[in-house]
């Protein structure tokens, strides 16, 4: 009478199995509440798209505002902090050649400078003292332009030039304090 064989099974170990997932929980629940991490998990794959004004107060009318009908106070910004929230205006909105703005909401480095003041972060001597800066980083990397907007709507700018551009200006402005 011939043998039956059977072939053998294959051996499969889950992670339960191992009690290596027990043991992680174990562990994990003897560390003092000080040493957990309280933030949620963010997948490294993607991300949540925040706004441009991210990290930076919105502006409040106070209680003598709202009376008088005046707008809030402008949310105190360095001259760094303006050129980088308008360069995340830029990035949030969209980037334009040859106008301020158009109808979809892009908007120039002079649009976004404006853009930024308009919602009520820092002052304008905040805004000419930013595109000092600008003007400052364009004089000393050589490029050929007399203003910071001639640079924008020059045929040879891209995008991400206006963003390298404020991004060295608001280095600059940092490393002066300012």
């Amino acid at each position: 009478m011939p043998l039956l064989t059977r072939a053998p099974q294959p051996f499969v170990l889950a992670p339960d199995d191992s009690g290596l997932i027990a043991e992680i929980e174990a562990y994990l629940a003897s560390l003092p509440a000080s040493a957990r991490i309280t933030v949620p998990y963010i997948c490294a794959y993607g991300r949540v798209r925040q706004p441009w004004n991210a990290d930076h107060p919105v502006p409040r009318p106070t209680l003598l505002d709202r009376i008088v009908r005046r707008p809030a106070r402008p949310v105190p910004v360095s001259v760094a902090d303006h050129l980088r929230l308008a360069s995340r205006y830029i990035a949030f909105h969209g980037w334009l050649q040859g106008a301020m703005w158009d109808s979809a909401g892009r908007v120039c480095l002079l649009g976004a400078q404006a853009a930024v003041l308009a919602h009520g972060y820092g002052t304008p001597d905040d805004a000419r003292r930013a595109r000092a800066q600008v003007m400052e980083v364009l004089r000393s990397t050589g490029q050929p332009a007399d203003s910071p907007d001639e640079f924008n709507d020059a045929p040879t700018t891209r995008q991400a030039d206006v963003h390298q551009l404020l991004g060295q200006a608001a280095t600059r402005a940092h490393r002066l304090g300012i």
